[in-house]
């Protein structure tokens, strides 16, 4: 065996690998991760799946806020603002390709595109699945009055993980976002 089949490059994945939910290891993106809080913090709590929901790999919300667009586009990129948003360490690299580690590491991905104040979309994945499994996240943000509806649509991600997921998404983003955005 010679030293070139010995040797296993990491690379990112590929767009094509991220929208349809499989990615590669995504070299780099845990480094560090620890060392975002002094002391780890408490993981988040897995819902058991009820049996209607079991294999359902998608969800699907719709939030409305008292704020604009752009000042939720920049919260859901900005690390500083989403750590004083959730109350846990954050940092995201607000361009499409930039990864993200959220949560205190809890959460971790890479955002694939991105359109200033109206989408974000996120190749993104809590730190116990499996490696290299991923799912999509995909914000759209619609001015509405004087608020904005944020229209998420959740996918890939694996069975038995929705009611978790859908629980998640209300106690982590929605409800400290609209405490936030005040």
């Amino acid at each position: 065996m010679n030293e070139s089949t010995n040797f296993r490059r990491l690379s990112l994945p590929t767009r094509r690998q991220l929208l349809s939910g499989t990615g590669l290891v995504m070299g780099g993106l845990l480094a560090g991760s620890r060392g975002l809080a002094e002391s780890p913090p408490e993981p988040m709590r897995q819902a058991p799946a009820t049996a209607g929901n079991r294999q359902r790999t998608s969800l699907h919300d719709e939030v409305m806020l008292t704020a604009s667009a752009a000042r939720i586009y920049a919260t859901l990129l900005d690390g500083k603002q989403f750590a004083a948003c959730t109350g846990l360490p954050a940092e995201i690299d607000p361009k499409a390709g930039g990864g993200f580690s959220m949560f205190g590491g809890q959460i971790v991905g890479r955002n694939v595109e991105l359109v200033a104040d109206r989408l974000v979309v996120q190749a993104w994945r809590p730190t116990h699945w499996d490696p290299g499994v991923y799912s999509m996240a995909k914000f759209e943000l619609k001015p509405m009055g004087s608020g904005t509806m944020i229209v998420l649509d959740h996918t890939g991600f694996p069975a038995g993980e929705y009611d978790s997921l859908e629980s998640g998404w209300t106690a982590h983003y929605w409800n400290p976002l609209k405490k936030f955005l005040v």
